[in-house]
């Protein structure tokens, strides 16, 4: 079916883009201008707030730093640091995102005093009992995915390209998703995760985007809805600080027990 629509051709309107290409061209295209759009930032920092919820709506929230490195040629590099609660504190996550490769992943678990490099074919758990896999948590490089654009249709307050990416990595908990970027400012406002099974699995909706440095967008909430469970997590990320001077050297593995 892939195969035959990808000789489709659609018109696109995208300033700069080819007038007339096939689906996977454009859905290639869109993914490739939305990571040029958000070039340039640098690094940033921001706290979140963690709530899980599950079936029967309990909750329990975790408060995290954040701290974003862009790399040139490569994908970006993350750090989490957990502050509360107590049970959890001083827990950190760091992310190398590649490519085509996989990315790197370690975890610092207090309890244990231990960083544990987390396996490369082991990334579709669970992030520390969150609806997020580990494989959530890196930044979306182009490489990582084949495309197939859909459709324009309206989302939020904007109009979005809807576009179809199937998973290049073989160890993927995903078979595709689908995302939904708006036209204007190539904000991701909603992803749909679909298993190994090719079933609906989880939604992500982010909203109350904020721009920054008259240019990048953030959202200010992103919540993560596992179909499948009935568990759910949202993220409600503040303090936003862009250009903080964060350096390579802020996001070493081997200093993980010392970050604080």
């Amino acid at each position: 079916m892939i195969k035959i629509v990808t000789f489709m051709v659609v018109m696109l309107t995208i300033p700069g883009l080819s007038q007339a290409q096939t689906a996977a061209e454009k859905g290639l295209e869109i993914a490739q201008a939305a990571k040029a759009y958000d070039k340039g930032f640098t690094d940033f920092t921001a706290d979140m707030v963690m709530t899980l919820k599950n079936k029967s709506g309990d909750t329990s929230t975790r408060v995290i730093r954040m701290h974003t490195l862009e790399v040139e040629n490569d994908g970006d590099k993350t750090l989490s640091v957990f502050d509360q609660p107590a049970d959890v504190k001083g827990t950190k996550m760091l992310t190398y995102t590649h490519g085509l490769e996989p990315d790197d992943q370690w975890l610092y678990l207090p309890a244990l005093k231990k960083v544990k490099r987390i396996s490369s074919r082991n990334k579709s758990g669970p992030f520390m009992g969150s609806t997020f896999a580990f494989e959530d948590l890196g930044s979306q490089e182009v490489e990582k995915y084949t495309y197939l654009y859909l459709r324009d249709e309206a989302c939020a307050e904007w109009t979005c390209f809807v576009v179809e990416r199937y998973p290049a990595y073989k160890h993927s908990g995903y078979t595709r998703q689908v995302v939904w970027i708006d036209r204007e400012g190539y904000r991701l406002v909603k992803s749909e995760f679909y298993d190994r099974k090719k079933s609906l699995l989880k939604t992500l909706v982010a909203s109350d985007f904020q721009q920054f440095l008259g240019h990048y967008w953030r959202p200010g909430k992103m919540n993560m809805v596992n179909h499948q469970n009935g568990k759910s997590t949202l993220l409600e990320w503040k303090n936003y600080q862009f250009k903080t001077g964060l350096t390579e050297r802020d996001f070493r593995s081997q200093s993980l027990k010392r970050i604080q």
